[in-house]
């Protein structure tokens, strides 16, 4: 019985003598392995009292294919075991004194491997076939691959499945209409690109890469971002996301819930619209958008701190002379209850309000002021030169221009006003 993972052994001594481990495993093949009188193990072996052989730990490195083994029969102190799910457990042994720290498995392989551990500290029969001791080949190694990059048909795999401990993954030029699901399953994966393919809808299960940061979806036929995408694992990851060259005209409200992106690159599609909540994006440096349709930049976009901006090529309009008043007096009580929602933070989801008022609650306008608007406003467009978000602009034309015009909301008269000289 095998598991490829990567594996730190750290001894509990070192502590005590002021030393500390560099905290970095290495790649390794775990084997459970029956020890005859011999030292030559076979499956169901037993000892001169008829029970079953103590079953060792063999540890395998690339530089150390011979292995260093562990005696597993009443010498487990503790299994540390909570983050299983992620590939991640400790095994701490009692003599010598050390924790095996094990990290980068396949969880469902992990949590087998260490039933058949469990069982081999209590002296009990293991069903699943032991190894024997025999040094590990530099094959088995291979399949600790972190980075593979297919760039044609003919070399994608069909017939075998992708190494699960892939950490980087590259599919492009392709052809491929779809994501395939067995990149779903690397768990690992920090990397995926598919530029340059047909894939026309992204699967919500993209989510479940908890540990994937950057994401290339370069000239692929897209017409949208999900919702489901913004709200899973991803607003917690993806630092990188590449869109550019695709068909999509507009991005959901919750796109800015991944707060965690550095760089966004949306060049080449057919946006005629920001999220207006553009300014939670708060880590964002990098962003292009260059040859959208974008009439004018959400009011929130002032809010960005930016080191590259580009959006050159987009329709910009001439800020309108006139604002859109569309004041309602008195509030209607949507009105007033949606501001108090949204002014003290309160929660709300689809299993507390219908579902509707939520869309109604997550699309609401922010004032000048700071107070939020739904339905009365005045709606008032500005030119801002990208300078103030930006330290690095791309000219937005090609008369040298570097001002984009900004749509403005105003929740009452008087801040449209108090205002009115950034309106002229």
């Amino acid at each position: 019985m095998k598991l490829h993972c990567d594996v730190e052994v750290v001894s509990r001594h070192l502590p005590a003598l002021g030393m500390r481990n560099r905290g970095k495993g290495v790649r390794a093949v775990l084997s459970l392995c029956q020890q005859t009188p011999r030292s030559q193990p076979r499956a169901g072996a037993r000892d001169d009292r008829g029970g079953p052989h103590p079953t060792c730990l063999l540890i395998s490195t690339l530089k150390d294919k011979r292995g260093t083994r562990y005696e597993l029969k009443e010498n487990i102190e503790q299994f540390f075991t909570k983050f299983m799910d992620e590939g991640k457990a400790t095994v701490r042994l009692k003599e010598p004194p050390v924790d095996i720290c094990l990290s980068k498995a396949n969880s469902s392989s992990l949590k087998s491997f260490l039933t058949a551990v469990r069982l081999a500290h209590r002296g009990c029969d293991i069903e699943a076939p032991l190894t024997t001791f025999t040094p590990v080949k530099t094959s088995e190694f291979e399949k600790f691959k972190t980075k593979m990059v297919i760039t044609s048909k003919k070399d994608y795999p069909l017939s075998k499945n992708f190494p699960y401990s892939l950490e980087h993954l590259q599919t492009s030029y392709c052809g491929l209409v779809r994501i395939d699901m067995r990149m779903l399953c690397l768990r690992n994966l920090k990397k995926l690109d598919l530029s340059h393919n047909h894939i026309k809808k992204l699967p919500a299960t993209i989510g479940d890469l908890i540990h994937l940061q950057e994401l290339n979806l370069n000239d692929n036929y897209l017409e949208s971002f999900s919702v489901a995408l913004c709200q899973s694992s991803l607003q917690m990851s993806l630092r990188s996301l590449d869109l550019s060259k695709n068909k999509i005209k507009a991005l959901p409200v919750q796109f800015c819930q991944l707060r965690e992106l550095t760089d966004l690159k949306l060049d080449d599609n057919e946006l005629i619209r920001f999220p207006f909540k553009m300014g939670q994006l708060t880590k964002l440096r990098f962003l292009s958008a260059a040859r959208n349709k974008l009439p004018f930049l959400p009011s929130e976009f002032k809010n960005l701190s930016l080191e590259y901006l580009d959006l050159f090529g987009n329709t910009f309009e001439q800020p309108k002379v006139l604002p859109i008043i569309m004041l309602q007096t008195p509030l209607t009580l949507l009105e007033s209850s949606a501001q108090a929602v949204l002014y003290n933070r309160i929660p709300y989801g689809s299993h507390i309000i219908p579902f509707h008022l939520c869309q109604d609650l997550d699309t609401a306008k922010t004032c000048v002021c700071g107070r939020f608007c739904l339905n009365s406003f005045i709606q008032g467009t500005t030119t801002m030169n990208l300078h103030s978000v930006a330290h690095t602009v791309v000219l937005v034309d090609n008369m040298g221009g570097t001002e984009a015009p900004v749509m403005s909301y105003f929740c009452s008269l008087a801040c449209y006003v108090n205002s009115c000289d950034m309106l002229k």
